[in-house]
């Protein structure tokens, strides 16, 4: 059931998750079909986020924006305003002046990630939520998955530090699977669709702005998603009875890997369990320090690909 509508404002629009945007060139969407999408999401009773650009938009569009309840997803260089910043690289946090209410994205690959852990440590004591996306899952190797639980572990350290300290650190890669007893996913295609520049419906952003993508309608035709079930979690086998809840089911990065929107890459499920099994030994290391969400479990599982499991399904 849709929930959300994402809107492009730019084809130069930043980007919040795993893919690039290369694109260079402007290209702000037209002022009527901005109405359109808002009419739209006001009928589906959709929640509506908007992603910006790095550089400012003509004031009609901020007026209309206001109009409507809706977040505000921005680049850390142009984030007046924002719900959400988005930090491109880590060389980017020095010259961001955090805000503790504010959530911030930041897109980093995995050696850049596994070089400045301490200043990821540091974000986490001058943001109210932290959600660090590696941008080149698609290509690790098992020398890369060795690493990014060494990383894990290190930041897992910092904030059992900060638990211990009486502050509640949100990092989506350690503390999300300690709350959720149920998946978290994306959800594109499901319960939110993008509204692109050009006027048209994408799945998400990514389908949009690289080579896989194709519209799946506009405000004025409605929604035409081919095999709409595809993109549900009850109809991908392998994700259905998983329980890394945090990971996020990248239907874009399964399609680019698997060539089927419901199956995910072994790169993406590997990384997803040394995640969940890294919150585990964190659930584990803040209980030292006293009672903490008492009665949630998170079960010892040395398995990281579910397919080793396929047996099960």
């Amino acid at each position: 059931m849709l929930q959300y509508l994402i809107i492009l404002l730019d084809d130069t629009s930043v980007s919040y998750c795993h893919y690039e945007n290369r694109r260079t060139e402007r290209r702000l969407i037209d002022i009527e079909d901005l109405k359109a999408g808002i009419l739209f999401a006001m009928k589906e009773n959709l929640n509506i986020q908007f992603v910006y650009p790095d550089y400012d938009i003509p004031q009609e569009y901020k007026d209309l924006i206001e109009s409507i309840d809706h977040t505000k997803i921005m680049p850390a260089g142009n984030c007046d305003g924002a719900d959400v910043v988005v930090i491109d690289g880590i060389e980017r946090i020095a010259d961001t002046a955090f805000d503790t209410s504010l959530t911030y994205v930041l897109r980093t690959d995995l050696k850049e990630l596994c070089r400045n852990i301490s200043d990821i440590g540091e974000v986490l004591e001058k943001a109210a939520r932290l959600n660090i996306v590696l941008t080149d899952i698609e290509t690790f190797t098992e020398a890369d998955f060795t690493e990014y639980s060494a990383a894990l572990r290190k930041l897992a350290t910092k904030t059992e530090e900060l638990y211990a300290d009486g502050k509640t650190p949100q990092l989506n890669i350690l503390t999300d699977r300690m709350m959720l007893d149920a998946m978290n996913n994306c959800g594109a295609g499901d319960t939110n669709i993008t509204l692109a520049p050009d006027g048209r419906f994408y799945v998400c952003p990514a389908f949009y702005l690289s080579e896989v993508g194709h519209d799946i309608g506009s405000p004025a035709d409605g929604l035409a998603i081919a095999n709409p079930q595809l993109y549900k979690l009850s109809h991908a086998p392998l994700c259905r009875n998983c329980d890394a809840y945090q990971c996020r089911r990248c239907v874009w990065m399964n399609r680019r890997t698997t060539l089927e929107v419901n199956t995910p890459s072994h790169e993406q499920c590997v990384t997803a369990h040394i995640e969940r099994n890294a919150s585990r030994e964190l659930l584990a290391a803040i209980r030292k320090h006293g009672e903490f969400m008492a009665g949630r479990e998170i079960v010892e599982n040395d398995c990281l690909d579910p397919f080793d499991n396929r047996e099960e399904w």
